[in-house]
């Protein structure tokens, strides 16, 4: 994991870190997502500069996802065959933009041909969450309070979805990362 220095507001410290935490993307006995470590994630402030990333657009019918498995599939399919997947992590960021549909962005080690490609930037305070997805209306009011008392504002919310439905259920857990967009 990066090092970094801390964020002590309130007399609550979180470690400042100025690019992702490695993921052992073979530590997998599914073959399809790894086994994830919330301690890498959990009440960070990541610093980001300039990631790679390439935008897929989902559907939805009020926040439930329509599309997205085929949407995942589709995009994962086009990265590996540019030689685009990043060998040593993985990061895929999900956000409603209404209730009809949300983004997904994919970490990439290069442009994508074909996709819609950005660089990736902003400060971002993270928390892990455990449990259904049900519950995320739940944990982005218990993450705006967490940011609050940081300090900061809320500008902007992402999900990580660290595990596939179908990984969780193997793994026993469903862990999902929430990235409150902040300014520092």
């Amino acid at each position: 994991m990066a090092g970094g220095n801390s964020d002590n507001i309130g007399g609550v410290s979180m470690e400042v870190l100025k690019q992702l935490p490695k993921i052992n993307i073979k530590d997998s006995e599914t073959g399809c997502c790894p086994r994830f470590q919330p301690e890498i994630y959990n009440e960070k402030i990541f610093e980001l500069e300039g990631l790679d990333m390439v935008i897929a657009k989902t559907r939805s019918f009020l926040y439930m996802p329509l599309n997205m498995g085929s949407v995942m599939t589709k995009t994962m399919k086009a990265i590996k065959e540019a030689g685009a997947l990043v060998e040593d992590n993985y990061l895929i960021l999900s956000k409603d933009v209404s209730m009809w549909r949300a983004e997904q962005y994919f970490l990439v080690s290069k442009p994508v041909k074909g996709l819609d490609n950005i660089k990736f930037s902003g400060s971002f305070i993270t928390k892990v969450f455990e449990g259904g997805y049900n519950q995320i209306p739940k944990w982005i009011e218990e993450m705006k309070k967490y940011v609050k008392i940081h300090g900061y504002q809320m500008d902007d919310i992402y999900s990580f979805y660290t595990t596939c439905p179908k990984c969780a259920k193997v793994y026993g857990k469903n862990y999902v990362v929430l990235f409150a967009d902040v300014k520092i």
